[in-house]
């Protein structure tokens, strides 16, 4: 039985292998990259098979924008592919969509196939007036009010919010614009 619990340090290692593997070596160079580099996510958390075995991943960050408060980005979502037609995912999004909306979260965005996510409520049609710090397939471009129109008046810029990650601002000095961290190439 596989279990869905809040990330733990001792998944690290084997979330970053599992990212790596669903993504590929382009997983940095994501739009949605620039939003959580350099932070700490709101939420995360694992599914794990009864060894302790990571199988799957989906993690939530702190975002912000003109007209709108309390906003999360969801992402990476991955499940290892041996897995994945058992519906991993769809209780990854449920528990994380329940925690943001018990914490009081209005809203949630993420870059990602519409056809997946619009299951869980997600619409294009709700990101309208928004834009990413980088090129996006504007159709992928989702969001999901956990709140009556939380995105109503949201405009303009995404922006990353939440704390920082004090490990990736040692090794990854800020600059830039909107104090996103440059990675190493």
């Amino acid at each position: 039985m596989i279990e869905i619990v809040d990330e733990a340090p001792a998944h690290v290692g084997a979330r970053e292998l599992l990212l790596d593997r669903a993504f590929g070596p382009d997983r940095y160079r994501k739009t949605s990259e620039r939003l959580r580099e350099g932070r700490l996510p709101a939420f995360a958390f694992s599914a794990l098979e009864e060894d302790g075995t990571l199988v799957g991943t989906l993690r939530l960050w702190n975002v912000d924008m003109a007209g709108a408060q309390s906003v999360l980005l969801l992402g990476p979502l991955a499940v290892e592919a041996s897995c994945r037609s058992g519906g991993i995912g769809a209780r990854l999004m449920r528990q994380a969509l329940n925690r943001a909306a018990v914490a009081g979260h209005s809203a949630i965005l993420l870059v990602g196939d519409a056809p997946y996510y619009e299951r869980f409520g997600f619409s294009a049609s709700l990101t309208l007036g928004l834009e990413l710090p980088g090129p996006v397939e504007r159709a992928r471009f989702l969001g999901l009010e956990l709140q009556p129109h939380a995105l109503a008046a949201a405009s303009g810029m995404v922006v990353p919010a939440g704390c920082v990650d004090p490990v990736f601002d040692q090794v990854f000095p800020v600059s830039g614009s909107l104090g996103l961290a440059k990675r190493a190439a």
